[in-house]
């Protein structure tokens, strides 16, 4: 069985139903919990047009990070599993390196992924973070789909 488990996270649904299933992998392995969110730059700076200075907007983006890192901090632990979480933060990096970078700094032995399945153009031009983690993970990756 998996010891140590890291789920990343972003807020969407399908990094949701990521979370909840390592929370059942853990549970079953009585493991340990890792939930990483990557603040990313990028993302933040498509968003900033609608939340006004690029301050606020990013003072607002990083709130909402740690706020969904505490969360399901506070709901892993209340299911009695050991859990620890952070927020990182992205300037410059791809994501599935600051994933894989965090895996390997905690040792991680399964790393739980949400991806959205996206194909054809949106996946050329978006790229894919979960696709880039599979390929270069020392350790299995368990990739949970969107419905």
């Amino acid at each position: 069985m998996y010891r140590r488990i890291l789920v990343a996270l972003d807020g969407s649904p399908v990094s949701q139903r990521a979370l909840r299933e390592a929370k059942r992998l853990a549970a079953a392995g009585k493991a340990q919990l890792r939930l990483l969110h990557v603040l990313d730059a990028f993302a933040l700076t498509l968003r900033m047009q609608s939340s006004g200075t690029p301050d606020r907007a990013y003072a607002l983006e990083r709130a909402a990070a740690q706020a969904r890192v505490d969360r399901a901090n506070a709901a892993a632990k209340a299911a009695g599993l050991k859990a620890s979480g952070r927020v990182v933060e992205n300037f410059s990096q791809r994501i599935a390196d600051l994933i894989l970078r965090e895996a390997k700094d905690w040792r991680a032995d399964l790393l739980v992924l949400g991806t959205h399945g996206r194909r054809g153009l949106s996946r050329l031009v978006l790229g894919s973070d979960a696709e880039q983690v599979v390929r270069q993970a020392s350790v299995p990756v368990l990739m949970v789909r969107g419905r």
